[in-house]
């Protein structure tokens, strides 16, 4: 590179971006093992790639752009092979009125602007970026857009080789899919167009997939690895299969349906034991979280998790089965599908196929010793009065129901023919969850007054409400992450009476709230207040407000909550 090694180091110095000790290690650590000293820099995390790139810039004068700032177009690699792409580490980011703009390791490179003008047939204004995302980009457009016709049949004949460029493409979309955090992955093909979606945080994102072209090769290549019928088009298929990313095993669930436009395809992306946390890592608050564990503490019993499809009550599960997991304990479960591999837990997978559903399963586990049975789901009739009959027999039974809360648990099992006594007898307590996307620290600012009023309704002078305004640490939506919103329901002696009596779902709602549960929008108003979640997240929770609550205001509990949490609120905003 013509711009010196010196200047650079100079430049960051002068910045305070690194110290004088800095250089001295990094120069022992590239002397060891023969590499760049700046290079020696950023692998030590003395000092990000990033920053880097803004020094060079300064000292080339030439400017600097954020990849991650920018939606760049990855058909650009079309215009130049990947060859030159990655010799020159460079790549044509925007393309305007016969114009390129090309972001590249080394702009002062004369003869590799001329070059690459000459290979575009157009102007060139060259552009410093991060050469980490420069790489990754080169990477990822290659792989997912460079595949033309001959590519496209030679992969399908020729699958199992990891140097194929269908390959390589699927590889590149389950990369990202892993390390943006996504827990599904969509390929849906259309008439002239394949869209690929990623779903981060509960919401589908959309980003740009390999051609369509390539859409009957990727599918085959993805019935290999799931070992699905590669001659089958016109059935749906589900299968499964294990990828290794950064050296960690990751569990695929692969469902592909026959559309009119080709088979469409979905992938879960399955979270592994060791990333589940404790139970005060679920988010609840204090007096719930220790609720919980006391619940799970109990030798016989059962506990409901209940919730809509996508609101977290497996990992709610799951953690708890990890925290009372032990060789003393024999623990079975019956899943649909397992979704989480746990050491030392027996895991059944229901198959309807072959008569094996969560009532006849539950019967067969019975027989295996159990100390503790996690019921995938009461669906039925049938799976409810074994699954309560478990709990009564010296089960530790945990399972899940979906209702919008959790009172709501109560009358669901007398719909499935479940007697006052036997609700009584065997029933712990209910735990209702949802899950609420998070303000993005990076973009976090306070919300405007008016959308506090719409949606709350009266607020405390503490409370500190924030919105993300959108970048590109969170994809422009303003939020990054979610957080569980939790009621906790007991089974009190004044509930169990008023079950007894078959009193009425608001009369239990009251009585469950006078023995210290709170509600799900009460408790999403509390996190709201504290500027963890935004405010738009309680529209979600509207449907299980109390029918008799005619206005919408924070109540005595969540207000108490609130001005608890004030210090924490004002520091956060500081």
């Amino acid at each position: 590179m013509l711009d010196s090694r010196n200047f650079v180091i100079r430049t960051l110095i002068a910045d305070g971006a690194i110290k004088d000790a800095d250089v001295k290690r990094a120069t022992e650590h590239s002397m060891a093992t023969g590499g760049d000293l700046v290079e020696s820099l950023v692998a030590m995390n003395l000092v990000t790639s990033r920053r880097v790139a803004i020094a060079r810039a300064k000292l080339c004068e030439y400017p600097f752009v954020d990849i991650a700032h920018y939606e760049i177009d990855i058909h650009n690699a079309s215009f130049m092979p990947r060859a030159v792409a990655e010799r020159l580490v460079a790549f044509p980011l925007f393309v305007i009125d016969g114009t390129a703009t090309v972001a590249m390791l080394d702009p002062l490179n004369l003869q590799a602007i001329d070059q690459i003008r000459q290979i575009l047939k157009m102007d060139v204004e060259p552009v410093l970026s991060d050469v980490e995302q420069l790489r990754s980009l080169i990477t990822r457009a290659y792989s997912l857009n460079h595949v033309d016709e001959d590519s496209v049949s030679q992969a399908e004949e020729h699958l199992t080789s990891g140097e194929e460029p269908i390959v390589a493409a699927v590889n590149q979309i389950l990369f990202n899919a892993i390390d943006t955090g996504a827990s599904d992955v969509h390929l849906n093909p259309h008439d002239n167009d394949l869209h690929l979606r990623v779903r981060i945080d509960g919401s589908l994102r959309v980003l740009q997939g390999p051609s369509r072209s390539a859409h009957a090769a990727i599918v085959q290549r993805l019935k290999v690895m799931a070992r699905l019928d590669l001659t089958q088009t016109r059935r749906p298929q589900d299968g499964k299969f294990r990828f290794i990313r950064a050296g960690e095993a990751v569990d695929i669930r692969l469902s592909i349906v026959p559309t009119i436009y080709g088979e469409n395809v979905v992938m879960r992306i399955l979270r592994s034991a060791n990333k589940l946390g404790t139970i005060d890592d679920l988010g609840m608050r204090e007096f719930d979280a220790a609720a919980f564990k006391d619940l799970i503490a109990h030798p016989h019993g059962m506990i409901l998790v209940t919730g809509p499809t996508g609101s977290g009550k497996t990992t709610t599960l799951y953690t708890a089965l990890n925290m009372i997991n032990s060789p003393a304990r024999n623990i079975m479960t019956i899943e649909d599908p397992v979704e989480i591999r746990l050491p030392m837990v027996r895991q059944i997978q229901v198959n309807h196929e072959i008569g094996v559903n969560f009532s006849t399963a539950l019967r067969a586990v019975l027989r295996q010793d159990p100390d503790v049975i996690l019921v995938g789901e009461i669906r039925d009739e049938e799976t409810a009065k074994i699954t309560v009959q478990s709990a009564l027999t010296g089960h530790l039974v945990l399972s899940t129901l979906h209702t919008n809360d959790a009172v709501g648990a109560l009358p669901r099992l007398r719909d499935f023919g479940i007697p006052h006594f036997g609700i009584n007898a065997a029933l712990l307590g209910v735990v209702a969850q949802r899950l609420a996307r998070c303000v993005c620290e990076s973009c976090a600012r306070p919300e405007s007054l008016e959308n506090i009023k719409s949606v709350a309704g009266v607020i405390s002078e503490n409370a500190t409400f924030r919105i993300g305004k959108g970048c590109s640490n969170c994809g422009q939506t303003g939020t990054k992450g979610r957080a569980g919103i939790f009621e906790i329901m007991r089974m009190t002696t004044s509930i169990q009476s008023l079950v007894e009596g078959g009193a009425a779902t608001q009369e239990l709602r009251r009585a469950a709230k006078e023995s210290g549960m709170r509600s799900l929008y009460d408790e999403g108003i509390e996190k709201a207040a504290r500027g963890l979640i935004p405010i738009t997240e309680l529209t979600k929770l509207r449907s299980i407000i109390d029918t008799d609550q005619n206005e919408l205001e924070i109540s005595r509990d969540a207000m108490a909550g609130i001005h608890s949490n004030t210090q924490m609120a004002r520091e956060r905003a500081a």
